[in-house]
């Protein structure tokens, strides 16, 4: 298989280009870095059959070759977690719509699989649970920061279901939940990566609202080998599924978890929505998925638990505590290029 990885030195993207390869594929990775950072590949640079092109997904001067190239296209480029939406709302709406149709749009020409990477955010305040692919969808009022969010990604999804059907164009929709694991940064928002980092430097651990908001957390090797079987699996075309672990947890009681995972003596302090975003800001009060369907269609099982993950992730918060990468306020990305730029390729 000769893959395309959008995002690829990112979190999940990464992860993916390192499994891709490991299973013998060859793999070519497109990132703007303004979430990805090489170091994330860099143990990849050099590795027969691999390469790295830095650029947008919306310069097609630069994405149309490496779709002709590839044969199969994960598509993981977008702007990552809540805060980015909620300071600035414009940013993820041009760079995950616009992207995500220059993707589709250039691959259905060429007749290209296309896997889109979706949110669970996509099921809003949806009230029945676990969340089944087939459920409506509740999003609320336009007003609300994190409704505006969940309606990009939902988006993303039609855009790919519609070049499914009306150019019989291969695609595949994945829906992920609460991915976790190495390699995520707490810059943008992410529970369990914040609550360790402030475990580990001895920081108070800041649960946003009352706490008692569930969620469930997938490995994110377990979300890259379902990604990988549903892009093996040609029944799976035109469908849209769940990644995720049916096991819930409120983030209250992850808190307390890390805490003491952590042998922490941080304490566990609470701070209201407004204080954190702003007054548009809405949190979803439940969030587990169904994960029937893909179990049924390329037989995914969860491998990895919450004990685990949360162990897995203070190894890897204290094996780069002193890294500049990872001090708090800090950040070794470089900045991403101008669109008009051309793209550089490494490897």
């Amino acid at each position: 298989m000769r893959a395309l990885v959008t995002g690829g030195a990112g979190f999940i993207g990464s992860h993916l280009a390192e499994a891709l390869l490991g299973a013998g594929h060859r793999v070519a990775v497109l990132d703007n870095l303004s979430a990805g950072r090489l170091k994330n590949i860099a143990p990849l640079m050099g590795r027969p059959g691999f390469s790295v092109t830095i650029g947008s997904v919306r310069n097609e001067a630069v994405l149309n070759p490496l779709i002709e190239a590839a044969d199969v296209i994960f598509h993981l480029a977008a702007a990552a977690g809540p805060r980015p939406a909620a300071d600035r709302p414009v940013h993820p709406i041009e760079t995950n719509v616009h992207g995500t149709q220059a993707v589709l749009g250039h691959a259905s020409k060429c007749r290209k699989l296309v896997l889109v990477a979706s949110t669970s955010e996509v099921y809003g305040k949806g009230v029945k649970l676990p969340f089944n692919e087939d459920a409506d969808l509740v999003l609320g009022p336009p007003t609300k920061t994190r409704c505006g969010s969940a309606a990009i990604k939902l988006l993303d999804e039609f855009l790919a279901l519609a070049y499914g059907k009306e150019h019989q164009s291969p695609v595949i929709v994945v829906r992920l939940f609460n991915t976790v694991g190495p390699r995520q940064s707490s810059r943008y928002g992410v529970v369990l990566p914040n609550f360790v980092r402030r475990a580990i430097d001895g920081q108070p651990i800041v649960v946003h609202g009352d706490g008692t908001q569930t969620r469930s957390f997938t490995w994110v090797g377990d979300a890259v080998s379902a990604m990988i079987a549903l892009a093996n699996e040609p029944t799976a075309v035109g469908q849209v599924f769940n990644i995720g672990n049916g096991a819930e947890i409120s983030i209250r009681d992850l808190a307390w978890k890390v805490k003491a995972a952590a042998r922490s003596e941080s304490p566990v302090s609470f701070m209201p929505y407004a204080q954190v975003f702003d007054a548009s800001f809405e949190d979803v009060p439940r969030r587990v998925p169904d994960i029937s369907k893909i179990r049924r269609f390329v037989g995914y099982e969860p491998t990895v638990h919450l004990d685990e993950m949360i162990e897995h992730v203070i190894e890897f918060w204290n094996e780069g505590r002193m890294s500049p990468v990872h001090r708090p306020g800090s950040s070794s990305t470089p900045r991403r290029p101008a669109e008009s730029q051309l793209a550089t390729s490494i490897g």
